[in-house]
């Protein structure tokens, strides 16, 4: 096999360097593949095109795992369009309110329906942002408090869900780059090895709860409250009366069964699914994907005839929402063949291999899971976007990680960590952005605000992969949550100011 050199590299990083300078993660693929062809056809542009399109799209795309990704994705972008028209999830989440008297309870309130919501990354806001914003107005909470718990709600929660779009995104992308460094082992089971080693989405998530057992804000985050106190006081408090979210769902007075009974359906079909096959002949990815484009499916189904039955809508209609809901996750499958296909060229131009023979013994393999969640952090943050963070770096560091003999599974919890916390505090992620939306809050005032405490989860998520890289077990992550309390309360201590109580 032919040996081409630094030449190997050249794809990968063109893509990573693109990515961070376009931040169109399309173009920033496409063009690394492209250069890849190149070098495989010896920089014939004909020959490369015609490789690039017969030899990695189309073989890509038709490939019998791929094409499951791509159904399985299409149906969850439909179920989810579906039920966000039903006003289901709004009906779900409205039960929460009424528990609601304090600041605190309402702010331990939209945290848990955040986590509630946990089939949509992009819809959290949506959903949560109409029902509790009159509730932070009413209990004097500042908006940018509200931003940050929709914000560590939402992708945070998905990525944790091995059954939905996160999921089955993730596990195609460690399936084919497993496939390609001839790596035997199944992608739902790797993705499962990986849960408890996901160390930033759980700190994420944790820190809420946290904070608000100190019953303080430090940095901007308190500045904004006392901002919004001298605001009220001044009789303006500005944005209170506008209210973008509102949508069709909130004035029909959806139904709590129209959520309820769909999600019902879609976890007993998955769970009898999932049991059937581990008991009979063992689980396999094919059979994950099966169960779950099935249960979205019947759940699709499920809920089109609650929609009819109780508003109304009609079967066509409920189709053409179904529709545009796999319309929204085009851009997602596009991304998906692009992911494969850089895979396939890295393939082909021993990536892995190279870059393992030049490190050599520079780089203890102990410390892979750190380095690539710090360049999984500075990829996503520049681009806005984790889906193509995780699409590029997980091609490169399996067969890296592979030769190296690094901890693989925690090698790959380094690039899904690293890229959700760039994700999270990016100003140019879409769930910053909708979380922004959701709390009616200015967009780089919540930005700014958030950045203080995503930074403390953050940091002991770098302590957690130092640790892990020489100690690894899945005990790691408790061990986390208490020293990451402990931080927050001196911080609180030496820095904070009295919250509202």
């Amino acid at each position: 096999m032919e040996d081409y050199g630094i030449l190997s590299i050249v794809p990968a990083s063109l893509s990573i360097v693109l990515a961070i300078y376009t931040r169109n993660i399309i173009f920033s693929l496409a063009i690394g593949i492209f250069c890849g062809s190149m070098i495989l056809t010896e920089f014939n542009p004909f020959f490369a095109i015609t490789d690039l399109m017969e030899k990695r799209i189309f073989v890509q795309v038709s490939n019998e795992l791929n094409i499951q990704v791509i159904v399985v994705t299409l149906a969850i972008g439909g179920f989810i369009q579906l039920l966000d028209k039903s006003g289901g999830a709004q009906a779900f989440s409205s039960v929460i309110t009424k528990f609601i008297s304090t600041p605190v309870r309402a702010q331990l309130g939209a945290w848990f329906a955040g986590i509630s919501v946990f089939f949509t990354d992009t819809g959290n806001a949506l959903i949560i942002g109409p029902l509790f914003k009159p509730v932070f107005n009413e209990l004097k909470i500042c908006r940018e408090k509200f931003a940050f718990i929709l914000d560590s709600t939402a992708a945070p929660v998905s990525i944790l869900i091995p059954f939905v779009g996160w999921g089955v995104y993730i596990m195609s992308l460690i399936e084919n780059s497993y496939a390609d460094a001839g790596l035997p082992d199944d992608a739902f089971q790797v993705l499962l090895n990986i849960w408890p080693y996901q160390f930033y989405a759980f700190l994420a998530l944790a820190s809420i709860p946290m904070v608000l057992s100190t019953g303080r804000d430090f940095g901007p985050m308190a500045k904004a409250q006392e901002n919004y106190n001298l605001a009220l006081k001044n009789g303006t408090p500005g944005g209170e009366e506008h209210t973008p979210m509102e949508s069709e769902a909130e004035t029909s007075k959806p139904r709590m069964s129209v959520v309820v009974l769909p999600l019902s359906v879609m976890l007993v079909t998955m769970g009898g699914y999932i049991i059937y096959y581990a008991a009979v002949e063992g689980m396999k990815s094919t059979h994950v994907r099966a169960a779950i484009a099935i249960s979205y499916l019947l759940a699709s189904l499920c809920c089109a005839y609650l929609m009819k039955k109780h508003q109304n809508i009609t079967y066509n209609q409920s189709m053409n929402q179904f529709v545009r809901g796999m319309e929204k996750l085009v851009l997602i499958c596009l991304i998906l063949a692009l992911a494969w296909s850089l895979s396939s060229i890295c393939k082909d131009l021993q990536t892995g291999d190279y870059l393992a023979s030049v490190i050599g013994d520079t780089i203890d393999p102990n410390f892979l899971p750190l380095i690539v969640f710090v360049l999984g952090a500075i990829m996503s943050f520049a681009t806005g976007t984790s889906y193509g963070t995780f699409a590029i770096l997980v091609a490169i560091v399996v067969p890296l990680g592979h030769a190296l003999d690094a901890p693989m599974v925690l090698t790959l919890a380094g690039v899904l960590s690293g890229g959700l916390f760039g994700d999270h505090t990016s100003p140019i992620s879409d769930t910053t952005v909708l979380a922004s939306m959701g709390a009616d809050c200015p967009h780089i005032d919540h930005v700014s605000t958030q950045l203080s405490y995503a930074l403390v989860s953050g940091s002991m998520a770098i302590l957690a992969f130092t640790v892990a890289g020489f100690y690894q077990s899945p005990m790691i992550i408790l061990a986390m949550l208490v020293v990451q309390f402990f931080v927050l309360h001196v911080i609180m201590r030496m820095y904070g100011r009295i919250a509202l109580k």
